[in-house]
């Protein structure tokens, strides 16, 4: 299906790019597209303006600081985390990447867009809130920071809000870490997935089980303590053609497993 009419802006700077999502209330960043260009040809979205960030260098890097944070640009593409070595400081992230859909994809689509979207079944947010990142956002006010537990709101919902961005991620040091799926095919949607950091304790986020990550914090890595932390949670995933919620609730606690069994065996 093709596009209806939409106005198109490409902005040189974040200030512009603020500046244009602000006055208008039916504008949308273009990051990628891997998401937003299908939702619109489905006619799910009908954004009045595009903004499109391609042009917007300063999102668009990756930075190791002294103390082994990974801080990533919103535009940093799926491949160039693959292939950055300052990503080898905390190397789940590209890990991950490697997982999510095809070369075409990885080629085109982001970091940033991956999480602003905040589609349930998709691989980052969960791994996100696992590691502890943490979130920069740009409005007209100025620039503030939120942790990726409080970013993700709901289904395609975010702490960016209208007349906001997200500029870049920054990745606390680490390196037990792990992730686990079951997906549709290969290269399909995930139908649970989980992501876990060890350090003594396990952090795990679990994801396609609600509307946002849910985060297991357990002292234990033991596998009979991680069941029980994602037991205790009282998920109430929701039921498709893919898989019930029962089915759905079974995978969390086989993927939880997986993912810190993954991180443990790390050092």
């Amino acid at each position: 299906m093709l596009l209806r009419e939409v106005e198109y802006a490409r902005p040189a700077s974040v200030q512009e790019a603020v500046r244009l999502l602000s006055e208008n209330d039916g504008a949308r960043a273009l990051a990628g597209g891997q998401t937003l260009i299908n939702v619109m040809k489905a006619r799910a979205a009908s954004p009045d303006v595009l903004i499109d960030l391609i042009d917007l260098d300063e999102l668009k890097g990756i930075d190791l600081g002294s103390d082994g944070t990974v801080s990533i640009g919103a535009m940093v593409t799926y491949s160039e985390i693959l292939d950055s070595v300052e990503v080898r400081a905390r190397p789940i992230l590209a890990d991950v990447c490697a997982q999510i859909a095809d070369v075409q994809v990885r080629n085109r689509g982001t970091i940033g867009g991956n999480v602003c979207s905040n589609d349930p079944t998709n691989h980052l947010p969960p791994l996100m809130v696992s590691l502890g990142a943490t979130m920069t956002i740009v409005g007209q006010d100025g620039e503030r920071s939120v942790s990726a537990e409080e970013f993700f709101l709901g289904v395609y919902m975010t702490a960016a809000g209208p007349g906001e961005l997200l500029t870049k991620i920054s990745v606390p040091p680490g390196k037990r870490d792990g992730f686990a799926s079951v997906s549709i095919g290969k290269d399909g949607t995930c139908i649970v997935n989980a992501a876990a950091s060890v350090n003594g304790g396990a952090r795990v986020a679990i994801g396609c089980v609600d509307a946002v990550p849910v985060l297991l914090q357990t002292e234990s890595t033991e596998d009979d303590a991680v069941r029980d932390a994602v037991r205790a949670a009282n998920l109430d995933p929701p039921s498709d053609v893919h898989a019930s919620a029962d089915y759905r609730r079974h995978l969390a606690a086989v993927v939880a497993v997986r993912a810190v069994a993954q991180a443990k065996a790390k050092h």
